[in-house]
């Protein structure tokens, strides 16, 4: 009776030390998904002149579409994977006064899908910086969309924007939306080469 005794008395003062070197596992935490997903094959299939809905089909229902200046779409994607940090990728579409696209600003910079690109080698990007916006009355150049800088998308933006309320959430949005960076479209390839 004795040795029984001492027998569990050990049992048991071994499986608590046991289990106090176990960790408890945590709580599960999901992945939180917000916005428009945006794929690099969404991007390659943009080309200048292309009408809003053709784009629209493309990319799917802007994200933000500002009321004091329709010519600009925004469209962002944010995934926080359980226990991780946040990712964020933007893009920005620009249209003239007819409903084209003229020009893209983002995260994302036109050229080969990144299977394409592990694939072949260098993606291939055209770098010609535009001096000045396409018009209405211009003619098409090509399938080049052009880079803008910040200053020409402000001068391009002709209705002045109501500025959002300090720490709100607007202005959070908005100023990574102001710091978009501007690249270009790629040249298709020649075929056969």
């Amino acid at each position: 009776m004795q040795n029984t005794k001492r027998l569990l008395s050990t049992l048991t003062l071994t499986s608590f030390l046991t289990l106090a070197g176990c960790s408890f596992p945590g709580v599960y935490k999901i992945d939180v998904q917000q916005g428009n997903v945006i794929t690099q094959d969404m991007i390659d299939q943009l080309r200048p002149g292309m009408s809003t809905n053709q784009v629209r089909y493309v990319m799917g229902n802007p994200l933000v579409q500002d009321t004091f200046n329709p010519n600009r779409w925004d469209y962002i994607y944010s995934l926080k994977p359980g226990g991780h940090t946040r990712q964020q990728e933007r893009i920005s579409l620009l249209f003239n006064q007819q409903g084209q696209l003229i020009a893209l600003a983002g995260d994302f910079k036109p050229g080969l899908s990144r299977d394409e690109e592990i694939l072949q080698g260098q993606p291939n990007i055209a770098e010609t910086p535009a001096t000045t916006l396409p018009e209405a009355g211009d003619q098409d150049n090509g399938n080049e969309l052009p880079i803008i800088s910040r200053e020409q998308l402000e001068q391009q933006e002709s209705k002045p924007e109501t500025p959002a309320a300090p720490g709100s959430l607007l202005e959070e949005l908005q100023q990574e939306i102001d710091a978009i960076e501007i690249v270009p479209v790629p040249e298709p390839g020649k075929i056969g080469h």
